[in-house]
This record gives C-alpha cells, sequence and structure tokens, in this order.
C-alpha cells in the first residue's frame, strides 16, 4: 500500500499536536549542544563552581533535550500522530551525606545558578534529617561523546513513510479471513544528553529507540467469543531500520491467522506441564523475576513505593542458587540493540557487563556510586539514570539477559525431550508479588506439545511459580540461533513515577513440571 499526503488527510481525523521549540536546538554534530547565548560547559563550570561554594563534596548537572514521536492506527484510518520536544537541566549535589535536588526549563547562566542555591539548600535541609550519610564510590574522569549504534534516524523519517508501514502492517492482517479488528502504533524516543561532573568528567550522548507493535483481533459472532493476538517483537535500541531488518508485514499475516486459530483452540487442562518458553515470553518473566529482585535499592528497601522490594538480600550474595547449573544472567549497558545501552550513565560511569547469576548461583547486584559501599564493592555497575532533566536520577536497570547454551541446540531438539508440555510465544498478562518471588504469567500463543511433537493451538494458558523454584527448574537452553533481544519500552519505578526501557535477551528455554491453569475456569 502506498499513501499520499492527500490519502493521509482523507484517511485520517487525526490531530497533530507538537510543543513550542525551546531555545535550545540540537546541532548537526552528534552529541553537541549549542544554545542563543552560552555552551554547555560554560554553564556546566557555572553550576558546579556554585555547588562547590556551597559546601558540595560532589555535584553533577545534566542538561537534556527529548523528543518523542508516535503515531497510531486502525484497520485503514489513522488516529493520531504526536511529537513533542522538551529540554532543560538539573542539578544534583551531595552536601554532609545528604543529596540535593532541582532543576529548571529555563537554560541560562542566572538560572543555573540559582537552581545550584536550590540543590544545596535542599541538601542542607535534608542533612538533618539524614542519619544515614551517602558515601560514593569513586568514578574515573570521563571526557567524550556517545550514540546509539544505529543506520537511519527514525527522528529524519517523513510521517508519510511511518503511516504507510502501520497502514500496510493492518493490510496484511486484515487480508486473512476471520479478522476484525487491527491496531497499530509506533513510538520514538530521542534523548540529546550532556553530563558534566565535579569529578572532571563531560560526557555528551545521543541516544535513539524505538517500539512497533500491532494488535489483531478475530471474532466468532455465532460463539460471542473473540480473541487476540498482539505483535511478538518488542523495543529496540536502534534505528528506522528495525522496521525493515524485522519482517514486521509477515508477522502482522500470521498474527491474524493465529487470531483466528485461538477461536478454536482447546482449552488447557490443567496440571503439571513442561514448558517451552520462547524469547518473545520469555524476557517478561526475566525482566519480574530477576531484573528487579536483583536492583539493590530494593533490596536495601531504598524502594518500595512502586512493585516493592526484594526477596533477595545482600547476604545471599554468592550463597543462594538461584537457578539451574545451566542458568547465567548477565547486566550489560554496551549489548548492541539493547534499550538501556549507553555510553555511561548519569553520574559519568561507563556502560559495562558483568554477571548477576553464575553457574545458577547469584554473584551479583546493580548499584549506582552511592549503593555499592553497601555491598562493600569499590566502584559502580553505572546503573544510574533519570527519564528526564527535571527528574532525580536513581537506579534502574540495565540490559539483563540469559545466556544461551554454548551448543547450539534448535528449540525443536528441546520440544523432543518433553512428553507432556506447552510452548507459549509471546508476552501477556502476568501478576507477581512485592517481593518478586511468587507469579503467574500469560502469553500470546500456546502450543501443546505430545511425546516430542507439537499437536496444535491451546488457549487460557497461564502458569504459575516461584522465582527459585522456577529458575532451578530450567534443565534446557536453546544455542546461540534461538537467541534473541525482547525489551520493555516503559519500566516504572519510583514516586513519583519514572519510566526506563531496558532488553532482556535469552534464547529458547525448557522448564520442568510446572503449574498450569485454565485462565478461564
Amino acid at each position: 500500500m502506498t499513501i499520499s499526503r492527500r490519502n493521509f488527510i482523507r484517511y485520517s481525523g487525526f490531530a497533530l499536536g507538537t510543543l513550542a521549540l525551546p531555545s535550545w536546538i540540537y546541532s548537526a554534530r552528534i552529541g553537541e549542544f549549542t544554545s542563543s547565548t552560552v555552551d554547555n560547559d560554560s554553564l556546566a563550570d557555572i553550576a558546579l563552581a556554585e555547588a562547590k561554594k556551597a559546601g558540595a563534596t560532589y555535584a553533577d548537572i545534566r542538561i537534556n533535550t527529548y523528543r518523542i514521536e508516535s503515531v497510531g492506527t486502525r484497520e485503514k484510518q489513522v488516529q493520531f500522530v504526536s511529537k513533542g520536544e522538551n529540554s532543560g537541566f538539573g542539578i544534583r549535589v551531595l552536601i554532609d551525606g545528604t543529596w540535593g535536588f532541582a532543576a529548571s526549563p529555563d537554560v541560562s547562566e542566572a538560572e543555573v545558578k540559582r537552581v545550584a542555591g536550590d540543590a544545596a539548600a535542599i541538601a542542607k535541609a535534608n542533612s538533618v534529617f539524614n542519619k544515614n550519610k551517602i558515601e560514593l564510590v569513586p568514578a574515573e574522569k570521563a571526557v567524550g561523546e556517545w550514540k546509539t549504534e544505529f543506520r537511519i534516524d527514525p527522528f529524519e523519517v517523513s510521517i508519510d513513510e511511518k503511516i504507510e508501514f502501520l497502514l500496510n502492517m493492518n493490510e496484511a492482517a486484515l487480508s486473512v479471513k476471520g479478522v476484525s479488528f487491527v491496531n497499530s502504533s509506533m513510538a520514538w524516543v530521542n534523548e540529546q544528553k550532556f553530563t558534566a561532573t565535579s569529578d572532571g568528567s563531560r560526557i555528551t550522548q545521543y541516544l535513539i529507540r524505538g517500539v512497533p507493535s500491532f494488535s489483531v483481533t478475530a471474532i466468532d459472532r455465532a460463539k460471542g467469543d473473540f480473541q487476540t493476538r498482539n505483535s511478538l517483537a518488542q523495543g529496540s535500541g536502534s534505528g528506522w531500520e528495525y522496521t525493515k531488518d524485522y519482517d514486521w508485514i509477515g508477522e502482522a499475516k500470521q498474527a491474524g491467522e493465529e487470531a483466528v486459530g485461538k477461536l478454536g483452540a482447546k482449552p488447557v487442562e490443567p496440571g503439571k506441564y513442561d514448558l517451552v518458553l520462547h524469547p518473545s515470553h520469555l524476557f517478561l518473566t526475566i525482566h519480574e523475576s530477576v531484573g528487579h529482585s536483583t536492583e539493590l535499592d530494593r533490596a536495601l528497601l531504598w524502594e518500595a513505593n512502586y512493585a516493592g522490594t526484594s526477596f533477595l538480600t545482600p547476604d545471599k550474595t554468592n550463597k543462594l542458587q538461584f537457578g539451574s547449573k545451566i542458568v547465567n544472567f548477565v547486566a550489560d549497558r554496551t549489548q548492541k540493540g539493547g534499550l538501556a545501552t549507553v555510553g555511561w550513565d548519569d553520574e559519568g560511569v561507563p556502560g559495562q557487563e558483568w554477571d548477576i547469576v553464575k553457574d545458577g548461583r547469584f554473584v551479583g547486584w546493580q548499584t549506582t556510586r552511592d549503593l555499592a559501599p553497601f555491598i562493600g564493592e569499590k566502584t559502580s555497575r553505572g546503573c544510574l539514570y533519570g527519564d528526564s532533566w527535571n527528574s532525580v536520577p536513581f537506579p534502574r536497570m540495565p540490559n539483563l539477559s540469559l545466556s544461551p547454551s554454548p551448543k547450539d541446540t534448535k528449540t525443536e531438539e528441546l520440544i523432543a525431550d518433553v512428553e507432556k508440555g506447552i510452548m507459549i510465544h509471546g508476552r501477556g498478562s502476568y501478576s507477581i508479588d512485592q517481593q518478586r518471588y511468587n507469579f503467574q504469567f500469560g502469553g500470546q500463543t500456546f502450543w501443546e506439545i505430545e511425546k516430542g511433537k507439537v499437536k496444535g493451538m491451546l488457549r487460557d494458558v497461564a502458569y504459575q511459580s516461584r522465582t527459585t523454584d522456577f529458575w532451578n527448574a530450567c534443565d534446557g537452553l536453546g544455542g546461540k540461533s534461538t537467541y534473541e533481544l525482547p525489551g520493555t519500552f516503559n519500566d516504572g519505578k519510583g514516586e513519583p513515577g519514572q519510566s526506563n526501557a531496558v532488553s532482556h535477551g535469552c534464547p529458547t528455554a525448557r522448564f520442568r513440571d510446572i503449574d498450569v491453569l485454565n485462565t478461564a475456569s
């Protein structure tokens, strides 16, 4: 399908919303910010000097611009097109072992000086009540530029081309007999970040991430039943090439066929099953049960407002058998295509890779410069992030992935050794307790396995387990050929809430003797 501007206007009843552009502009050179009056280095000098004069032992300033663009369609119509841009700065200071933070959208010398004073005043006021003084592990001075690895900047792609892509997906899904509705959308985010610290770091970064998606619905009007199948592919830390490198059109048609197939699928019989979980599904189980439970601020009870704390505690480090001996989880802020991939975090610590679970044993935490001392570590793992210039940066999840088998085991080989089981694709509804321990997960499509063969579709499937029971039940991993890197675009945490994008790579994996229930009964 092709679309002209005339057809675009005819097809859509949309509202195009744009925010007024701020005085800040982004220059043609990646990672370089300019303004009409001053440069970032000058502003940083002012902020850091004011903080030092106020008694700060450490300070940093982030001067950021954010662009967001999203498009949504339904069947043959455009539902919305939205663009937004905002910029500003935030200053963080450490005085008497206590943090102070203040921010402003007015990026000027006078305002930077004033806001630095406010941040210092807040730190001093808070220090009266702070009995646990903050200490920072050292960080090497970092000076440089970094950008997401991409071929085509999505913000240089026309709205017409983006709409055409979505409507083509819709057309493919609607070509399947029995499909009644299809919604599709995409969102792109660009973070243009300048960070300066009192340790001497001066960093510029240009981050891109995007997430196309769709949902297909088939209806059996005679039975009064409907079934949906959402896209399996998730967000990616890459450019517009993601719409070309992945077969979105093919998957949209497949989704239509599977939505229709779910209408006639056999309801699952509750009981014990072996599960073979595809990466499009397993990544979310990793995120909720492993990613959140290994955030050190949750374990220390620093974070409890949003989704609770953790069953893990520092004394379990290097002791707890988190999973079977084939289970290895690696945190990695350098992984190509990862949604949480960066050059440096928001306090100048470089992106890095480290073990979270090694040979099934829990060995590592997600840390920042102020968290590391609590577990006796001398350096930060670089997990500090604020989702806006006016957000207080705090610990956020890195890309955290399950390593594939050293042998290139195929999915078919994992299935072949299953007598009674279910294969699950895609993320569905889920629930997990406040300590990231007891959970229940659904999915998008469910396939019955009997005597090593996939027989047909099931419906109304969910499984229940406990985190350590589940990962200790893992007895088979696919190899590199089964490995994918899905991710979640909006991981909420904190209060006020902030959003983080993060990826969780994994191969296809097999789990023995898991409780399965019928969600319709």
